[in-house]
């Protein structure tokens, strides 16, 4: 559904994006992660239709998405910093988005009134910085969108409201198919609704998996050994640590496999620990940023 091809953009000089790709199936919950300055916000807006690229493809349903109408009137896009017309109520802005997105839904807008509660006929301007992303989540969810794309889609707003708007989205998601790509940085609750994941850096991905693909392939391993006792050859050790006899170890491999191998060297002690999206991230991020390799311990 969302190709991106060895996708450059610089700025006066700088190369915010280095040959990316991205690839997002129709129908998932895409989490792109990766550290301040990685390129998420610049890809974003490219997927958006607002950045043209130096080089490489940006494609929704197989069509470019810059300077194409028809393919951005199946676009929601809310990003971090909210745009409303200063005087605007959110019934001005209901009329705005119902002229320009083809797919809007005056009857889902009016539904989803129950859903955030909000003043239509109050200014954007006095509304909160939540209630204005609620808003926002209100106009974009009756456009009808085949494709989200959400940058921090939830800050600001509080426990409940972002459960309610996590749980409509993923309605969307489930009844029509939709497509959502969402970067943020709150990594744990990335893992509660994300079925695939891509980890940027430096302009480039990282790795990009289905969030299951990737837990399996990195392994968290608590083991002992009696004196003598030494790890096997062959290991790819993301980190290390230890306290007296015991060491934790983060492995690259299937956990069954790592499991066996280490198993035949004789520990004492083993046992094997999941990692969250969170460790996953940083210990990724380690292996091509080796300062950050030690920040969990």
């Amino acid at each position: 559904m969302i190709q991106v091809k060895e996708l450059i953009k610089s700025f006066d000089g700088f190369r915010a994006l280095d040959g990316l790709n991205i690839h997002v199936p129709k129908g998932a919950v895409y989490g792109l992660v990766g550290p301040n300055g990685a390129g998420k916000s610049t890809v974003i807006r490219h997927l958006a239709g607002i950045y043209r690229q130096d080089s490489g493809q940006v494609l929704i349903d197989g069509q470019p998405v810059y300077e194409n109408p028809e393919i951005k009137g199946r676009i929601a896009y809310i990003p971090d910093d909210i745009f409303f017309y200063t005087q605007a109520t959110i019934n001005d802005m209901m009329k705005f988005y119902r002229s320009v997105y083809p797919r809007f839904s005056p009857e889902r807008f009016e539904k989803l009134e129950e859903l955030f509660n909000l003043d239509r006929k109050q200014p954007m301007r006095k509304l909160s910085k939540g209630m204005q992303k609620q808003a926002a989540f209100w106009l974009a969810m009756s456009q009808c969108p085949e494709v989200v794309i959400l940058d921090e889609p939830v800050d600001g707003l509080d426990p409940v409201m972002r459960r309610q708007v996590w749980s409509a989205l993923l309605s969307d998601v489930a009844e029509n198919g939709t497509t959502v790509l969402v970067s943020s940085h709150n990594l744990r609750e990335l893992e509660d609704v994300c079925d695939h994941v891509g980890i940027m850096n430096h302009g480039r991905m990282l790795v990009e998996r289905s969030l299951s693909a990737l837990q399996d392939n990195i392994v968290k391993i608590q083991l002992a050994f009696a004196d003598g006792g030494k790890l096997p050859e062959g290991l790819e050790i993301l980190h290390s640590s230890s306290t007296g006899r015991l060491q934790q170890l983060i492995l690259r491999g299937s956990a069954e496999e790592l499991t066996a191998k280490l198993s035949a060297a004789g520990p004492l002690f083993l046992d094997v620990v999941p990692l969250n999206l969170e460790e996953i991230f940083i210990y990724e991020l380690g292996g091509a940023d080796h300062e950050v390799k030690d920040i969990i311990v």
